[in-house]
């Protein structure tokens, strides 16, 4: 059983670990695929797809002082998620314990914001609420790059990926979808014909202007 103490969601109130990624890319995109239901693949996200796909399928192992485990399911009822490690290694210490190390992979290459570092996050702190341990670190590993990010998880880093938690959620409760600001992602987001935000955001800017004119007037 969980500390008590730790409980702040019920089992059915758990969102994904990747909502995170979403809400921290981009709130209107987590809000159209979490509240909204909508859903398009384009080629970056099938190859993501197939790439976790493959890793998830991959069997358990052991390679001399590393174990690795593939498609673990992890929970945090503190923070509210769920979802599944592409994979964890296990590395022996020097004392016989077994250290947990996160490796989350991703087609593309490493991001300019911490989107990709707050869910590698969010699971080291599902699997220390699981396992009663602490992990200081993991990985992510790029496709494009064939390269790991070696990812320090810090004060900051962990502060940071609990506020996404918390607004993640809070976003979905409120099931309100923020209006849309264009911005060169949204050439690449597979829900950019949904999402219209050139379209909407002139509208926006059209109507303001007449409201203004009014107001002069």
């Amino acid at each position: 059983m969980p500390d008590e103490s730790l409980i702040r969601y019920e089992p059915e109130e758990l969102v994904p670990i990747s909502a995170l990624t979403q809400y921290a890319y981009c709130p209107r995109r987590c809000a159209l695929i979490h509240i909204e239901q909508m859903w398009e693949e384009n080629i970056f996200t099938a190859e993501g797809r197939i790439m976790h796909e493959h890793v998830h399928d991959e069997g358990d192992e052991s390679r001399g002082d590393v174990r690795i485990e593939h498609g673990a399911s992890l929970r945090s009822l503190r923070l509210g998620l769920i979802g599944k490690a592409d994979v964890i290694e296990y590395h022996r210490q020097n004392d016989g314990t077994w250290q947990a190390f996160p490796v989350e992979y991703k087609r593309g290459k490493p991001k300019p914001d911490d989107s990709d570092k707050i869910q590698l996050c969010a699971q080291a702190i599902c699997l220390e609420e699981m396992l009663n341990v602490h992990i200081p670190a993991g990985a992510l590993f790029y496709g494009k790059t064939r390269r790991r990010l070696d990812v320090d998880f810090d004060e900051a880093l962990r502060r940071e990926t609990q506020d996404a938690a918390q607004k993640t959620h809070e976003l979905i409760d409120a099931g309100i979808t923020p209006a849309p600001v264009y911005t060169n992602r949204c050439e690449s987001c597979s829900l950019m014909a949904e999402c219209m935000p050139k379209t909407i955001q002139k509208k926006r800017t059209v109507e303001s202007y007449l409201k203004r004119m009014l107001d002069e007037t």
